[in-house]
């Protein structure tokens, strides 16, 4: 895959925030300085995670901070997506630490962008259970009234689509459940959170909050009834389930009567609670087909065959070392898409995520991502969309969840033996793209 001829990247508007994401159990390390989380209890069971790593020290990030913040400011972004430890938080001294990170990169000119929840829930909580929303609400407080001076825009929650999916219906990431439909409530649940975390922001003195939301456009396998109508409903389930409740107040057709609430109206009302912005994460699209009668694959993981719908191969266009494929314009398709389907609902768009696998140092392909994802999304603006920031997954290598470390995201190496930090060809071109827009 090669950079369009070595053409500069066109322009975004003035004030476009440009950024690189990390998230806390991935890059932080110092687990005994910290409560458990299920992904704790999920890595040391045997077989979980395919390397059988866990992030014990991951990058340890919690004691390199300050170096980790220099590479931020060598880089050049305006701002810096990193996530609060929810366990970490309510550990003693837990959000000392915060406080610490906040200041650093204040000092560096960097903004911080929090999330408040990336997956690592307390051992002792349930997604299962309501409850569990109303104490999000309570831990979102607490981390913003003591940095709220210092933090200009936050981060709800990240992918619920995936800690629904991966986590407690396909039982593939923490806390390990495969419960398929019966996880619904899970989906609820953090809704209901996200929610209660904003009116909990706002109570505070909070502004400028959204949401990190994974998407990509669906495609049908072939244009038979079977495929479209299997596309339809995965595309109802991994977008819409998660878009529609925040950005139109309510749930696609026949998806609100499978969710637990009393009165699902009043818990609409609070999940739809205004956004300044919404935030996406876009990795590929999706290929969908009716049912196989066999299970497939997608991303390195299994879909069961009794699901109503298949996922396929989208073959003729290159590959990330984790095997997801390379489709920088399916970024302005799900665009479009989104302005097309919720209009004025829509808030400005961030993407708060956008990167890929690849090894080595001289990672040329990294660089013709990036660079192919980021004229997609100024194809996106260009036709109208209303984008105001892109964030780049990763600043570095770290523990990629049940891939262990095995992956590398990474702007930035790390020797997993040494915890050097080495920035890649991709960190330097990105440097430069950053200088060129300013």
């Amino acid at each position: 895959m090669a950079t369009d001829a070595g053409n500069p990247i066109p322009r975004f508007p003035a004030g476009f925030l440009w950024g690189v994401s990390t998230s806390a159990h991935q890059i932080e390390g110092a687990v005994d300085e910290r409560g458990p989380s299920v992904w704790d209890v999920f890595t040391a069971e045997p077989g979980r995670v395919k390397d059988g790593s866990t992030a014990a020290v991951a990058c340890d990030h919690y004691h390199r901070y300050p170096e980790d913040v220099a590479l931020l400011a060598g880089l050049g972004v305006d701002a810096y997506r990193f996530s609060v430890s929810w366990p970490r938080v309510t550990s003693p001294g837990g959000l000392d630490f915060y406080d610490r990170l906040v200041d650093e990169l204040c000092a560096a000119g960097v903004r911080p962008v929090p999330t408040l929840f990336h997956w690592d829930l307390p051992a002792s909580l349930d997604w299962l259970e309501r409850d569990t929303a109303s104490r999000f609400a309570d831990h979102v407080s607490v981390v913003a009234e003591r940095l709220n001076d210092r933090v200009g825009k936050w981060i709800t929650l990240n992918e619920p689509a995936e800690h629904t999916l991966l986590g407690h219906a396909l039982g593939v990431h923490a806390p390990g459940r495969r419960l398929l439909f019966d996880a619904l409530p899970v989906a609820h649940h953090q809704l209901l959170a996200h929610g209660l975390a904003v009116r909990a922001l706002r109570a505070a003195g909070a502004a400028d909050i959204g949401i990190a939301n994974s998407h990509g456009p669906t495609w049908p396998a072939s244009a038979e009834p079977a495929d479209t109508e299997a596309a339809d409903f995965y595309d109802t389930l991994l977008n819409r389930l998660f878009a529609d409740p925040i950005l139109l107040g309510e749930y696609p057709d026949g998806m609100g009567e499978l969710m637990p609430s009393s009165d699902i109206s009043a818990d609409l009302k609070v999940i739809a609670e205004p956004l300044d912005w919404y935030g996406v994460n876009y990795y590929a699209p999706t290929l969908v087909g009716a049912p196989l009668g066999t299970e497939t694959e997608f991303g390195g993981v299994p879909i069961p065959a009794e699901l109503p719908f298949s996922v396929r191969e989208i073959e003729g266009r290159p590959r990330t070392d984790f095997g997801w494929p390379v489709v920088p314009e399916g970024l302005t398709e799900l665009l479009c898409g989104f302005r097309e389907r919720y209009g004025d609902r829509l808030p400005p768009i961030v993407i708060t995520e956008n990167g890929c696998s690849y090894e080595g140092l001289d990672d040329h392909d990294r660089i013709a991502y990036l660079d192919a994802h980021l004229r997609a999304l100024h194809d996106a603006l260009t036709a109208g969309v209303d984008v105001r920031g892109y964030f780049v997954w990763s600043l570095m290598d770290n523990f990629e969840w049940a891939e262990g470390y095995a992956r590398r995201f990474g702007l930035v190496h790390v020797d997993y033996e040494t915890l050097e930090r080495v920035p890649k060809a991709s960190y330097h071109w990105f440097r430069e793209v950053l200088r060129a827009q300013r």
